[in-house]
């Protein structure tokens, strides 16, 4: 009963001091207090309660509480207070239970999934799976002072002996949220413009002034908001090189580091990263148009043949790695991904404080979307780049497509020219932020006869900023205890001032400096900021730290390297108490100041205080070890001026010279996989790319040599691929239609001949229609695409023939070449009627030939090399099979069936009852777990699975015939349903003009989405004026939304019978 004292005493403080507990405005059950905008010191009590105290002690008190009830008003609330404390202790240990269970069943799943991954590999390579390889920074290397070099000034990057100073590199940088300038940076404006908005840019700036590269793009989103500065909504900004005086002389007209704006989302508006996911495909639909534009002129400039094709495409954060693993599959090069912070370690956090649930967390933080989006960067990254071990250790390792063990495993077995059995791991390298040291004065002496000599220095020559943060101060003289994060409640600020507050000792002998962003007025910050601003500031007046702590209003980002030189003078310290520090580049900062660090235990900070040893590391929970640690830095001058001439004398090794070599170590030794026609093409490839002959000469593979007949018969002289027509038939009838109907591929065929080829009209259509509807029946799509011809066809006919082929169509679906062909002429349409056939769910291109009145297609030669990477094949298949053959032992009946697609790059399955078969993202996390990089679909109202390679999907295939012909994708017009196959939403939004038309696959399409891991909802943007909706249907309604989209020659006022026929 000893806790129930402290209990009851609380309870009377609440009562006491706020009623905020009872407010019946508060109607929410989330137990996160602190982040509500309304925290009190009632609230405080109450998270003391929930926290320090078990749920039988919490029930006494309740007990105790109704046992003496009596009229008066002050012990009903009392009673009522304690019951709901103690339900929302039981909500919370509940919700600590159910995680908890998550947990167990998750380790199961991976473990079997590993010893079944194993098994495959069973190869004794146990000395060379026993660690990395000799060279490499792995996740167990040596300590970074022993691999890193000290450079002395950024003067000496010209000198930097590179093997890359002869090239000319192109690389693009991508960082989507937060507000990105080059000069005077807004960082604290919002969670959003921190940290990584500073990485980014200066991570740009050094990139391009480093021999070798020609040209930095930083692609971001441009703002043209009324509330944000003009600036961000300039399209493009150069940057500064390091070295000014000798880098123009070497770069060409478009060389050097840019700032890439790319309008996406609503122009008006500044939109947190919490909602710019539904606008990612408007993104990559610009980035691709301006890297492709930019590539063609840096070619030129260089003087090549030939476009210079990007290094590799640089991913920052989730959003702009899923982003970036758009771009590099479709422009077919390499990924690299820098997390800064992660979905999943944040997820663990905030389930472990018990004060939300995984559905609240995923309602405030879209938290499951951001951590698919990262586990899409490791099934497409060729490298990770983290800051720290720890990242790697703790943080990478919770995901489902990255294991430490079997990516080593996996790295030995390649060097040792063994098969991994399809099963690919990203390279995880550690390479920790640079620093640009150029305009830091090293202070290699002792600063105290500067400081001693020059008590009265304080004046009209002193920044600006040093009277602004004085005039705080009682005794300005006193060393300064300087932290600077904005205030977030992860950056553990309250605990820091508590801290201070509580140790006599430390107010006496020093003063604390908060820079905590920039802000105008309490009530215009967020919510959470704002609490945790009220909270300081309370606790300022509850320990009376008047006169002891400063907190400006205001500060430029130019300002900050003079906040660490008054601390540094005053013989200060700097402070990063976060509860978990991703890297802290403050922390370097800092160092090259002069200023000695305290630092917390988690994360980054280790690594970096390993490599400098000027400081102290703490627990930032413990409030007592934070003070005793700054008190004791502060109090020992022998101390401090150690920790301070160790940070001076190793701060070097943070150069951004030396992460720009290792960098481009990196990434050079990526595998280029640039786009077949661009390898194969000769010298005079860009004058020929324009005709008709140019553009088709190199699609003559052995796969236009095939002649496919679904009856099994091999044609002699041509060679013949048979597909099992008897398995994808679902019905007696389908299965004659296709014997009937065979389908053949041209054998040969010279394409440079072809007069009237279809494939380079796709870039002078005006206008492309693309049928994506989705349906278990091949007729009901061909229906729906009859339609639209019908309408298109009655609405030119008295036009110029110019005309009639200004509208180009493309069939897009899961069905594969063979199903389509077998029921096409029964609908009454014929191959030519196309331009193109995206098939098996976008893992296959096809085009009619002009052969049309045999049926003939060609399949587009260049598109599997295109989407093959990390393509698992049979090794996949194999699993697959295993995964289908451990279902139908479970259900004891054929639930799954393995079909032949007739693909290489397609496994499809039959699924007789949908309901019996685990969800989509099951599948494909178990896919994952085995380092098995693949798509899996599930398609024709989740009857059929469709599995096909990572780099493919519909979507991905639309912007690849954007790569490859010039179809511009802004005049393309995508016929979809209500719902769809699993990859519905990769079609929702992006240049296009998508037309949902109302009452189509609503039935058991819409089931396959029901259990995804985040809402459709997430990822569907709300107010895109690029949908538009058909009510109807049929040849009316079809024609009335075609006719407002502009594809018909009748304005878009016109009604329907007032329009020719």
């Amino acid at each position: 009963m000893a806790g129930n004292d402290w209990i009851n005493s609380y309870l009377e403080a609440i009562l006491d001091v706020d009623t905020g507990i009872n407010d019946n405005n508060n109607k929410s059950s989330s137990l996160l207090l602190r982040e509500r905008g309304r925290f009190s010191p009632a609230q405080y009590f109450v998270e003391e309660v929930i926290t320090g105290f078990n749920e039988t002690d919490l029930h006494r008190s309740w007990v105790r509480a109704s046992s003496i009830r009596n009229s008066e008003e002050r012990n009903t609330r009392l009673e009522n207070m304690c019951w709901r404390i103690w339900t929302l202790a039981r909500k919370k240990k509940q919700i600590e239970v159910e995680e908890s269970q998550r947990r167990t069943k998750r380790r199961l799943e991976r473990e079997n999934a590993h010893r079944e991954a194993t098994a495959d590999m069973s190869e004794d390579l146990s000395e060379g799976e026993k660690g990395d390889t000799v060279g490499d920074i792995s996740v167990r290397g040596d300590s970074v002072r022993g691999r890193m070099p000290r450079v002395s000034s950024i003067d000496m990057m010209a000198n930097l002996a590179s093997p890359h100073a002869d090239k000319k590199l192109y690389i693009v940088l991508v960082s989507l949220h937060g507000l990105i300038r080059g000069e005077n940076m807004e960082l604290g404006r919002d969670s959003d413009t921190g940290g990584q908005v500073k990485y980014v840019v200066e991570l740009a700036r050094a990139l391009g002034s480093t021999p070798g590269v020609y040209r930095v793009d930083l692609l971001t989103r441009q703002v043209l908001a009324p509330d944000v500065d003009w600036t961000y909504g300039e399209p493009t900004e150069m940057l500064n090189p390091l070295n000014p005086e000798n880098h123009f002389n070497e770069i060409g007209e478009s060389g050097g580091a840019y700032i890439v704006r790319i309008p996406f989302g609503p122009k008006d508006k500044y939109l947190s990263k919490e909602v710019l996911w539904p606008h990612i495909p408007e993104f990559v639909d610009g980035a691709l148009a301006h890297i492709l534009q930019m590539s063609k002129v840096l070619g030129k400039q260089i003087g090549s043949e030939k476009p210079l094709w990007p290094i590799a495409i640089h991913g920052h954060y989730a959003d702009a790695g899923n982003s970036a693993a758009l771009l590099s599959g479709v422009l077919n090069v390499p990924m690299v991904f820098t997390g800064h912070s992660l979905g999943r370690d944040k997820l663990e956090q905030l389930l472990n404080q018990g004060r939300q649930s995984r559905e609240e967390i995923n309602s405030t933080y879209k938290i499951m979307r951001r951590i698919e989006a990262e586990e899409i960067t490791l099934d497409v990254s060729e490298v990770i780049i983290t800051s720290t071990r720890q990242e790697i250790e703790e943080q990478w390792r919770l995901y489902d497509g990255f294991d430490p063990v079997l990516e080593r495993k996996l790295r030995a077995r390649i060097k040792r020219n063994v098969s991994c059995h399809g099963r690919f791991m990203p390279r995880m390298v550690v390479i920790p932020p640079g620093m640009e040291f150029r305009n830091i004065v090293s202070q290699d002496g002792d600063i105290d006869g500067e400081i001693e000599g020059n008590e009265d220095s304080y004046g009209a020559h002193d920044p600006p900023i040093w009277s602004e943060i004085m005039r705080f101060f009682t005794n300005p003289r006193k060393p300064m205890i300087l932290a600077l994060a904005r205030p977030d409640p992860k950056k553990n600020l309250i605990t820091l001032v508590k801290a201070f507050g509580e140790c006599r000792q430390l107010r006496e002998l020093a003063n604390l400096t908060l820079i905590m962003g920039n802000r105008d007025a309490i009530d215009d910050m967020s919510s959470t900021n704002s609490s945790v601003l009220l909270s300081i500031l309370k606790l300022i007046d509850k320990y009376d730290l008047y006169g002891q702590v400063a907190y400006p209003k205001h500060h430029k980002q130019s300002d900050v390297p003079d906040i660490y030189r008054l601390a540094a003078k005053t013989k200060g310290v700097f402070i990063n108490p976060a509860y978990i520090e991703p890297f802290g580049l403050t922390l370097i900062e800092a160092a090259a100041r002069g200023l000695p660090i305290v630092a917390t235990k988690n994360g980054g900070p280790v690594d970096i205080h390993r490599v400098l040893d000027n400081g102290v590391l703490v627990d930032p929970h413990d409030h007592q070890s934070i003070a005793d640690a700054l008190l004791k830095l502060v109090s020992e001058k022998q101390l401090w001026c150690r920790c301070r001439d160790h940070g001076l004398n190793n701060i070097h090794l943070f150069s951004w010279p030396e992460h720009c070599k290792t960098y481009l170590a990196r990434v050079t030794s990526c595998k280029q996989r640039q786009p077949k026609w661009q390898r194969s093409e000769t010298a005079n490839a860009d004058s020929e790319s324009d005709s008709p002959g140019g553009s088709l000469r190199d699609i003559h593979d052995l796969s236009l040599s095939l002649k496919i007949s679904l009856d099994g018969e091999k044609n002699e002289g041509i060679g013949s691929l048979v597909l099992k027509g008897q398995e994808m038939a679902t019905d007696s009838n389908t299965n004659q239609m296709m014997k009937s109907a065979p389908l053949k591929l041209s054998a040969n065929e010279s394409m440079e001949k072809q007069e009237n080829s279809r494939l380079p009209s796709l870039r002078t259509r005006k206008f492309i229609v693309v049928i994506a509807v989705d349906s278990d029946s091949i007729a009901d799509i061909l229906d729906i695409t009859k339609i639209i011809f019908e309408v298109v066809k009655t609405d030119n006919k008295d036009t110029t023939a110019s005309s009639q082929h200004s509208i180009g169509f493309i069939l897009s679906t899961s069905w594969s070449m063979s199903e389509i062909n077998c029921v096409l002429e029964k609908a009454g349409l014929k191959s030519s009627y196309f331009d193109a056939f995206i098939c098996n769910s976008g893992s296959e291109i096809y085009y009619p030939s002009s052969n049309s009145s045999e049926s003939q297609y060609i399949m587009d030669s260049d598109y599997h090399p295109h989407i093959d990477y990390r393509w698992g094949g049979e090794s996949l298949r194999n699993t697959l099979v295993r995964w289908a053959n451990s279902i139908n032992d479970k259900k004891k009946e054929p639930v799954i069936t393995e079909l032949d697609s007739g693909s290489s790059h397609c496994y499809e399955f039959r699924v007789r009852d949908p309901s019996l078969i685990p969800p989509f993202k099951e599948l494909r996390r178990l896919m994952r777990i085995q380092a098995l990089r693949c798509h899996a679909i599930y398609c024709k109202n989740g009857e059929r699975i469709n599995v096909i390679p990572i780099l493919a999907s519909r979507a991905q295939a639309l912007r690849y015939l954007y790569v490859r012909w010039g179809m511009e994708l802004s005049k393309v017009v995508v016929f979809m349903g209500e719902s769809g196959d699993s990859d519905y939403e990769g079609l929702l939004g992006g240049l296009h003009t998508s037309v949902i038309l109302k009452g189509l696959s609503i039935g058991a399409a819409s089931k396959i989405h029901d259990n995804r891991s985040y809402p459709l909802e997430h990822v569907i943007p709300t107010d895109n004026t690029k949908s538009v909706e058909c009510d109807k249907c049929d040849r009316d309604g079809i024609k009335a939304t075609l006719g407002k989209l502009g594809l018909l020659k009748s304005s878009p006022g016109d009604s329907v019978n007032d329009r020719a026929e």
